[in-house]
Formats: structure tokens, C-alpha cells, sequence
């Protein structure tokens, strides 16, 4: 695998990450160095308000500092204070300008402190600030900067802010004080919790507040959010609603929509939550037992609304908690996270957006962060650290799972638990992605499982020539389910990781004896079956084919296929080679007889191969079987 390893990064990505600072303090230091602004620093430190201000010594130049741009853009709220030298620095008006461009792209709240100065001075360019300028249009001529800085100081003199006269300094310091500690508990308390490490979530937060339109106040959008289970959909729909959503009237995330709608009365519930956390008075609202669907469209119907429904199974959600564009008011959202595609364009989505597994070096961040609490691996573990990003293939949640098992383990523990988790996957991945499993029909349970077992890599076109036409709209319903891709070449493709859920699903029939399971592939569990008659009628698939280093000679039972009355494929490699009698049974229900160095010359008396699709067994005396020529498909292994 070809990838290198990064040379620094940090933990958090830009667009998601937790405030550096929840206040940057701007303010001219002739003026308010050493009193007001000195005190008000000191003051919010106490209090825990992690605070940024100049160093004294700080060196200026005509140009703002590039570190001090980002500390600006790191900071939750900007403190302006407006003395009466203000503008007389270039400085501070750029850092001006900086501030009230966060304040539009990352939402900065924005204060601005009128210290002994009247805004309409600073609104209308007049006094000491007209002065000011003047003299910055004196030096710096046909600048377009200093029409910007005209234009930012009468911006915001527009802002709501506080003005000091005359007054206490003391109080109104403290007054100040008090207003940030409620705007950083509202700020932080309406903030979700995105992921502790968020790598990788800057570019799908670009690109769904792209679908997303934001600043489009006259439509209302559905945007769907899908992939497989722990990709990372809850924390990219985390991301968005941190990012966009103080721009709504009102805002409800709504989680674990799939597991709470199980529950007695749950979509009734899930309704009530919705309606309080939108309205916040749902207490003079009774919808009872029968659901609040018109209460949902009468009361929402004008207001400007971010709604996120994540982990949505099933069409009935949908419709009970978002049913139409004109339930909510226009300029709303409605952001949708499943791990079925069908569901999103059954209900008429306006956009669906796929999420990504990671690339190879955001994956060894991820992983590195948990596993050694650092963005890449010690150099003793580089080796071993990409075979478990060559296993976890992209997926967020095997990075992190896998990570924090290993953290603080020696260099042969994890030798050893990779070795047991390409043999099996570990529960908590197991179990995260198996929910997509469980809701599938019968049926296309059983195509999956044959898929990850038997066709994986293979053509749609083979598939559903070796399963039948009716397996058409399971092969489509999976790929609804994000549980297997068609690539450009029309093959069937499945994550590693879900193959290997699927191989476990199967392990579980029977833990302990092979012949009990319905599928075997690994060459020990054919062997074992093969050479001790352990067969049964649960087995309705067998794929032999016998690694290199391995004993390719099986010693067959002859009676080994008398109880596997309903195997359906049987595909043995030509690198396994047999001894003892030959088989006297074949089940009728077998579809693939691929047995290149069989033991038979002749088929059984009881096989009459009427299922029979593909047929090779170049070595017997058969050359045709009811017109069905022994042959190699191009699409076979």
C-alpha cells in the first residue's frame, strides 16, 4: 500500500473544531493597555474565559500578522474596544476587518465596546476617527483598503454593543463580563459534540453546505446524507448543524431516529421532541397518543427551521416527522441521515450526498490519534499501522475501534490482534455495521451472504444468471442499503469490512461445528467437513480453495454429500486434491458444479442436474449434462 505518512497535522479540523479562544480582545494599546482593557482581560481569565490579548511587546509592522488572522478565526467572540485613537492604526483596522469577515463566514459574535467615544462618531467618520482616516487616505492614496476600513467601522457602529460615557468603570466592566458568560453558555450548549479526533470532515462540510444553499431564504430543501454504519454520517450531520445552524429561527437535532421509533409510541415521542425543542413551549401542546402530524405542519409551516433526522430507517419516520417541503417554513432545512439510499429518493429528497471513507493519510491520523495519541505512528509501529489501514479500508469507525484496543499494547499484542481480526471481526464493529443486515428481508439476506461469500468481484450479469432473474431486485436493494457498490464495470464490489460481517454472520450459526453453518470457505472447515462426514443440511455453499504452504490433499468420504440435500453451490479450486471413493450423492439443488480434479468419472445415479446453470468438471467423462457443456464462465474465479 502507497501512502506517506504526514508530517503534522493537528487533531481537529478547521471547520469543526472547538473554539481555540472564547474571546479575542481588539483595542488600540495607547489608550487601554494598561486600564480598561488590561483589567477586562485579567477579569475573564479569572473566570475561566480563555481570552486572547496582544503580548506588550508585540512587534507591529504594517501588515497583520498571519498568526494573529487565525487566532481571530479561532475565537467564539470578538471584544472591539472602541477608544478614541482606534482607527489611528492600521492595525486594529485590519484586525476590524478580520473580525467582521468571521463574523460572516464562521459566525463570530461580535461586541463592540464604545470606550469614551459616541458611536455616531464612528458611524458617520467623524472627530477623531474622520481625522483618522483622512490621514490614511493621505498616505495610502487610490488603496481600495481604506474604503474597506471606512466600511467596516460603519458596520459596526451598526452592531449592538455598549457604550461607556461617564459612567463606573467597574460596573460597566462587569456588565461586559456577565454578557459573555450567557453568550458562551448558550453558544457551547447549543453546540453538539462532533468527535473527539474529526479528521477529514472539512471537504464533505464544504460540499453539503454547498447542497445545502444556504443564505437561499425563499426554498425549503431535503438534503439525504447515506452510506454504510460507521462512516461518519452522524458526525458530518453533527458538523452541519454546529456550522449553519444559529442562522434558523430554531434548530432540532433529532438522533437515533431508527432505534427510538421501535419503541412503544416512539415516532409520537420523537413528534414532541421535535415540537419542543423548535418552539420551547410545547407544554401548552397536547397531540396525545395519535401523533402531532398537523400540529408539525400548523405550527411550523412559517418558521425558518434546521432539522436533522439522523439514523432513519424506514419511510414511516419520515413521513410522520418531515413528511413535505411546505410543512416548514421557506428558508428551512432538513438534513437526513440513513444507510438506505431508496429511502431518501422514495421521499423525494432534493439532493443526497454519499459520504467518503477516509484517504490513506487522514486514516493513519485518525488512527494514530487513538492509538498513540499523536498524528502519526512511532516508527516502530509504521509497518503494522498500515496493515490496519489496509484492513480498515476508509471506515472511521474500524480507525477508532481498533485504535483504542491497541493504545499502550506491545508490538506482538498487535501482531496477534490483527491476525484475530482478519479472522474475525471485532464485536463493536461487527455490531455497528450488522444493523444494516438485520433489516433486510429473508431473501436478501441470503444474496448478501452468497455475495460476500461466493460472488464478490463478479459481474451483476453472473450473479443473477447463477441465483435467477427474481435475485434482481435484492442485487438492487443492497446497493440501496449501501451494503455492495456497482463499480463502472458493472462487477459487484463489497467493503472488506462488510464481507467480513458477513463471514461472521455465517461463523455464528455454529460456533463450534462447521458442517452446521450454511456456507463454508475457509479450507480447515471444508477439510474437517469433507474428511469426518460432519455435513448437514444446513450447508447450501462450499468455496474450497487451499492457500499455498497448506496440505492440498483431502482424503473424501464418499457418503460426505448425503446429508447436504440442499448445497446449491459448490465451487472447488483445481489446487485441491482428492483421494478415497468418489462421491455417490449430489444434491438436485445445486446451480455451480465447478470441480476441476473431481474424483468422479461418472455423476451419481440420483443427480439429474435440472438447476444445474454452470458446469466444469473437465477431467470426468462428462461432457455435457442435458445440453449444458462442461465449461469455464468468463466471470468465474
Amino acid at each position: 500500500m502507497a501512502f506517506s505518512l504526514p508530517s503534522s497535522s493537528s487533531a481537529s479540523s478547521s471547520s469543526t473544531l472547538k473554539w481555540l479562544y472564547d474571546v479575542f480582545l481588539s483595542f488600540r494599546g495607547i489608550d487601554t493597555r494598561n486600564t480598561f482593557t488590561t483589567y477586562l482581560y485579567h477579569t475573564l481569565c479569572q473566570r475561566g474565559i480563555k481570552t486572547y490579548i496582544d503580548e506588550k511587546n508585540l512587534e507591529r509592522g504594517e501588515t497583520i500578522s498571519p498568526t494573529l488572522l487565525k487566532v481571530i478565526e479561532e475565537s467564539m467572540i470578538s471584544i472591539i474596544v472602541l477608544s478614541s485613537n482606534y482607527a489611528s492604526s492600521t492595525w486594529c483596522l485590519e484586525e476590524l476587518t478580520k473580525i467582521l469577515e468571521c463574523k460572516k463566514t464562521k459566525q463570530q459574535i461580535v461586541l463592540p465596546v464604545f470606550y469614551h467615544v459616541d458611536p455616531s462618531e464612528v458611524r458617520n467618520l467623524r472627530g477623531r476617527f474622520g481625522e483618522a482616516l483622512a490621514k490614511h487616505q493621505e498616505r495610502f492614496k487610490e488603496n481600495p483598503k481604506v474604503q474597506k476600513w471606512k466600511e467596516s467601522l460603519q458596520e459596526v457602529a451598526g452592531l449592538s454593543g455598549e457604550h461607556l460615557e461617564d459612567g463606573n468603570e467597574y460596573e460597566f466592566m462587569h456588565k461586559i463580563i456577565q454578557w459573555v458568560d450567557s453568550t458562551i453558555d448558550i453558544k457551547t450548549a447549543s453546540q453538539l459534540d462532533i468527535a473527539e479526533y474529526p479528521i477529514g470532515l472539512d471537504s464533505p462540510l464544504n460540499a453539503l453546505n454547498t447542497k445545502l444553499k444556504i443564505g437561499r431564504n425563499d426554498i425549503t430543501l431535503m438534503i439525504g446524507i447515506y452510506e454504510i454504519g460507521g462512516i461518519g454520517k452522524t458526525t458530518l450531520a453533527k458538523a452541519v448543524f454546529n456550522s449553519i445552524g444559529h442562522q434558523f429561527e430554531a434548530r432540532c437535532f433529532l438522533a437515533n431516529v431508527r432505534e427510538k421509533s421501535s419503541q412503544v409510541d416512539g415516532l409520537v415521542t420523537l413528534q414532541k421532541q421535535l415540537l419542543y425543542e423548535l418552539l420551547g413551549n410545547f407544554g401548552s401542546l397536547n397531540i396525545g397518543g395519535v401523533g402531532g402530524t398537523d400540529v408539525i405542519k400548523h405550527r411550523l409551516c412559517s418558521k425558518r427551521v434546521l432539522i436533522i433526522l439522523d439514523d432513519v430507517s424506514e419511510s414511516c419516520q419520515l413521513q410522520k416527522l418531515a413528511g413535505n417541503h411546505n410543512w416548514f417554513g421557506p428558508g428551512s432545512r432538513i438534513v437526513v441521515t440513513t444507510r438506505d439510499e431508496r429511502l431518501l429518493t422514495s421521499h423525494k429528497v432534493d439532493s443526497t450526498y454519499k459520504v467518503p471513507g477516509l484517504d490513506d493519510n487522514q486514516a493513519i491520523q485518525l488512527f494514530s490519534w487513538h492509538a498513540f495519541e499523536r498524528d502519526n505512528p512511532i516508527e516502530s509501529y509504521v509497518e503494522l499501522t498500515k496493515a490496519i489501514i489496509g484492513y480498515a479500508k476508509g471506515l472511521p469507525l474500524a480507525l477508532k475501534v481498533l485504535g483504542s484496543y491497541l493504545r499502550g499494547r506491545r508490538i506482538q499484542e498487535w501482531k496477534s490482534a490483527l491476525e484475530k481480526f482478519e479472522r474475525s471481526l471485532h464485536k463493536n464493529i461487527y455490531e455497528i455495521l450488522k444493523i444494516s443486515y438485520d433489516g433486510l428481508e429473508d431473501e436478501e439476506k441470503d444474496i448478501f451472504l452468497d455475495i460476500a461469500i461466493f460472488f464478490k468481484g463478479n459481474s451483476v450479469e453472473y450473479v443473477m444468471k447463477i441465483l435467477g432473474f427474481s435475485s434482481y431486485c435484492g442485487i438492487a436493494r443492497l446497493k440501496e442499503k449501501c451494503l455492495i457498490n456497482i463499480n463502472y464495470s458493472q462487477c459487484v464490489e463489497m467493503h472488506d469490512l462488510l464481507q467480513e460481517m458477513g463471514k461472521e454472520i455465517v461463523r455464528q450459526e455454529s460456533s463450534k461445528e462447521a458442517g452446521k453453518r450454511s456456507r463454508l470457505w475457509f479450507h480447515e472447515d471444508v477439510r474437517h467437513v469433507f474428511e469426518e462426514n460432519t455435513g448437514t443440511d444446513s450447508i447450501e455453499v462450499i468455496l474450497l480453495d487451499i492457500p499455498e504452504g497448506h496440505d492440498h490433499k483431502i482424503c473424501l468420504d464418499s457418503k460426505v454429500f448425503k446429508k447436504m440435500v440442499n448445497l446449491r453451490l459448490l465451487h472447488i479450486n483445481q489446487n485441491a486434491q482428492f483421494s478415497g471413493g468418489p462421491p455417490n450423492y449430489l444434491s438436485n439443488e445445486i446451480r455451480v458444479l465447478h470441480w476441476p480434479r473431481n474424483p468422479l468419472s461418472f455423476l451419481p445415479s440420483n443427480f439429474h442436474g435440472k438447476k444445474l446453470v454452470e458446469f466444469e468438471m473437465p477431467n470426468s467423462l462428462i461432457k455435457e449434462l442435458g445440453g449444458l457443456k462442461s465449461k469455464v464462465p468468463p466471470q468465474a474465479r
